[in-house]
């Protein structure tokens, strides 16, 4: 496929395959559903049905990057989270999270995992690999993916008050900044 695109057309099919492949999805669910009657059409419909479903995941994880060429490298490794940096990084057991926040003031925005008596886990957003930290975001218990994707697209005019916005607490824990220790 190299052989025959320009890298910039495979880049842009890359980031947008999951919209596409949803959409082809929601069309043959349709379609079927349109062409058939009984028990076929009840298949078309949930065919189509987990298309639409799909299409607004992909949407939301297309929202989710916030582009590449950011120091570090970000590895998940079943349940733990692992960001390796040119000044500093760490590992977080997604079931040992308390935290997370999306903190602005740093150039680039970092995401802040915390975790009881050890140091945040600063994650630059654009550090390679972190789009796949949606996933792990997404599963938190109470987790508002919505919440999130508005903070990240927040510019300098709409941001109010700290540079860091508090999207996830874990139940039964004190907020960061209330912590004794």
């Amino acid at each position: 496929m190299n052989r025959f695109m320009r890298p910039q057309a495979v880049a842009a099919l890359t980031r947008w395959r999951g919209i596409l492949i949803s959409i082809g999805v929601l069309a043959l669910g349709t379609l079927i559903a349109l062409r058939s009657y009984d028990i076929t059409f009840w298949l078309g419909v949930t065919i189509a049905l987990g298309g639409a479903i799909s299409l607004v995941a992909a949407a939301q994880r297309l929202r989710f990057a916030a582009g590449t060429g950011g120091p570090g490298v970000v590895q998940i490794d079943e349940g733990a989270i692992g960001y390796f940096g040119p000044l500093g990084g760490g590992v977080v057991a997604r079931s040992e999270m308390t935290a997370l926040a999306l903190d602005r003031t740093g150039k680039p925005a970092h995401w802040a995992l915390s975790q009881p008596d050890q140091p945040d886990v600063m994650i630059p957003l654009t550090a390679a690999g972190a789009d796949a930290l949606f996933d792990v975001f997404a599963a938190l218990p109470g987790m508002k993916t919505e919440r999130m994707l508005a903070e990240m697209r927040r510019t300098g005019a709409d941001q109010t008050g700290a540079g860091r916005a508090q999207l996830w607490q874990r139940p039964g824990t004190a907020p960061p900044h209330l912590r004794v220790t």
